[in-house]
């Protein structure tokens, strides 16, 4: 059986596409870093982060209080000429996103106001732009008959890209809600042991009011008098 033109084009083409480099099509993608870090900030201590970065690239920064009292803390995030370019006053949670310059960023967490609790803090950075490799069109260049087929190969690439990329975002959204759900679920406990504690201790003053008062209505109705026999 003989195959039609059409499809003898675009195996071609297809064989051509795969026996080209892989670093050469993976250059077609935006590196994309995302990290998260759970830990646990002492009362009146103040833990920093350092994070390198490189220039024209844009960082972004989440983070939540999960547990602790008040559910609050400072944060400060300063540039490698140590200029402060983001900065929170005791908030729960917050987003900062910055176009980066050569250097390292430091990010800080400042639990000093507090002397007695303890904050668990959660945070998530997310890199873009921090792809050294060629330039992403460079890939066209290995491609050989491409202009046989009538659809676009960046039409391809921009699709791919954007599932990508729509991925990333997805994972990191799960990401907050579970920071989230954390959050949440201590606060429920917090408030479950309170509930316990403050039920135990009115049933324990009811029990004792109790007893004076049958103790004083008894008292009441003793004929303390001396009888003479």
């Amino acid at each position: 059986m003989w195959l039609s033109e059409d499809v003898v084009r675009f195996l071609l083409v297809l064989l051509s596409v795969c026996i080209s480099e892989r670093h050469v099509v993976a250059g077609a993608f935006t590196q994309s870093l995302d990290s998260d870090f759970t830990f646990t900030l002492p009362a009146g201590r103040k833990e920093c982060f350092f994070q390198t970065m490189k220039k024209d690239a844009s960082l972004e920064i989440e983070y939540q209080v999960l547990d602790g009292a008040g559910l609050d803390v400072d944060f400060y995030l300063s540039s490698p000429s140590g200029h402060v370019v983001a900065s929170d006053f005791r908030k729960s949670d917050g987003v900062h996103t910055v176009e980066t310059e050569e250097g390292d960023y430091m990010f800080c967490f400042d639990n000093s106001f507090s002397t007695v609790s303890e904050k668990i803090i959660f945070f998530e950075l997310i890199l873009d732009n921090m792809d050294d490799a060629e330039d992403p069109e460079d890939w066209k260049h290995y491609v050989q008959g491409a202009d046989l087929l009538d659809m676009k190969l960046e039409d391809i690439m921009d699709s791919i890209n954007s599932v990508k990329a729509r991925l990333g975002k997805s994972l990191q959204i799960q990401t907050v809600l579970k920071a989230f759900e954390a959050r949440d679920r201590n606060l429920q406990e917090s408030n479950y042991e309170r509930v316990n504690v403050w039920s135990c201790t009115n049933v324990v003053v009811m029990v004792v009011v109790s007893c004076i008062q049958v103790y004083l209505l008894r008292s009441l109705f003793d004929d303390k008098r001396k009888t003479r026999t």
